[in-house]
């Protein structure tokens, strides 16, 4: 073999790597500052695949450069599977790095619905595989005492009851690999920003307590849809609550049974203490973990003459301030 031939050898393999250095240690895209994305690699992906959502998610604009480093390192078949915050602008060599190192904290976007109870946040984050449900629902039932000394808003909390009602329903990033514990707080923190110094302050020159308000909004976030519609549920139940007049909210039947259903007469007279038909005064506890907007509601009611009020099958509340009026709307809308 001549040395010009080695010579030709040499360089077919020394300039692709000088490239795919240059590539590795510089930006993979243009500047775009720091455009966050979430990159999701799916179970039985190709790494052609990969390259392909990294180059359409404009995170790399070589995707031969980085086909080839990937190849060169050994990575191809090391990607793994899950959801990645990246951004614009990072080294190639970075990206590579964080989709193939099983050691990479991981994160996935999951969203807690308004209204959800802590059963159903437990199924849904099962179903996501970030934690068993009654490894959720054992820590949200029985170890909250835990968590008084962290938390103020919870001293106020009967010590038996649970964290029913604090899980602030939002979207959040966690680590793929979170225990259902790192996910609670992760609620939880949130809850202590969001019922921020102000409505603190105001629950307290209301004589009522945080727990209190819970109640009454997880029943308010089940009974309505929209934000003013919450606010006359709300008085409607505070003026039943003054009087010693059952609130009567199917909402709390419907929790007892762990359904959504049209309600029968002999489902009203199910032995409960969530059954707020047979029982005056608030349930127990909160039925489900409400909004900040019921919360709101719960705290700053609006003053109305309504007494009664029901729901149409498309969710729009129908007020009375009569039980003369109520029945007349009952035979009207609930056929």
């Amino acid at each position: 073999m001549n040395r010009k031939f080695i010579s030709i050898i040499i360089l077919l393999v020394i300039i692709p790597l000088l490239g795919i250095n240059y590539y590795s240690n510089t930006l993979a895209v243009n500047f775009e500052g720091s455009r966050e994305v979430i990159f999701k690699i799916d179970e039985g992906e190709s790494a052609n695949a990969i390259v392909y959502n990294l180059r359409n998610e404009r995170l790399i604009d070589n995707g031969f450069a980085f086909r080839f480093y990937i190849f060169l390192k050994k990575l191809e078949n090391k990607f793994q599977i899950g959801e990645y915050k990246l951004y614009a602008g990072m080294k190639m060599e970075d990206i590579a790095n964080i989709l193939t190192s099983k050691n990479a904290l991981r994160e996935i976007k999951i969203t807690i619905i308004e209204d959800w109870d802590s059963k159903k946040i437990a199924e849904y984050l099962e179903e996501r595989k970030l934690a068993k449900k009654d490894d959720f629902l054992k820590i949200v039932n029985g170890g909250s005492q835990k968590w008084l000394e962290i938390y103020d808003f919870l001293k106020d909390k009967p010590a038996l009851t649970g964290l029913e009602g604090y899980l602030f329903p939002d979207t959040y990033q966690v680590y793929i690999d979170s225990n259902a514990k790192e996910i609670i707080e992760k609620m939880l923190d949130n809850f202590n920003k969001k019922l921020n110094k102000d409505l603190r302050e105001e629950i307290k020159s209301q004589s009522k307590t945080i727990f209190e308000i819970l109640i009454m909004a997880s029943l308010v976030e089940k009974e309505a849809r929209k934000n003013e519609d919450r606010k006359i549920v709300a008085d409607v139940f505070y003026k039943r609550l003054k009087i010693g007049k059952a609130l009567e909210s199917c909402a709390t039947i419907n929790y007892i049974l762990g359904n959504n259903k049209k309600l029968s007469f002999e489902d009203t007279k199910i032995k409960s203490p969530y059954n707020t038909y047979i029982n005056p005064g608030l349930p127990p506890g909160p039925i489900c973990n409400p909004s900040l907007s019921s919360i709101k509601a719960a705290i700053y009611p609006e003053k109305t003459n309504y007494w009664y009020f029901l729901s149409k099958d498309d969710g729009e509340i129908i007020f009375s301030k009569t039980i003369e009026e109520h029945n007349r709307n009952k035979a009207k809308y609930l056929k």
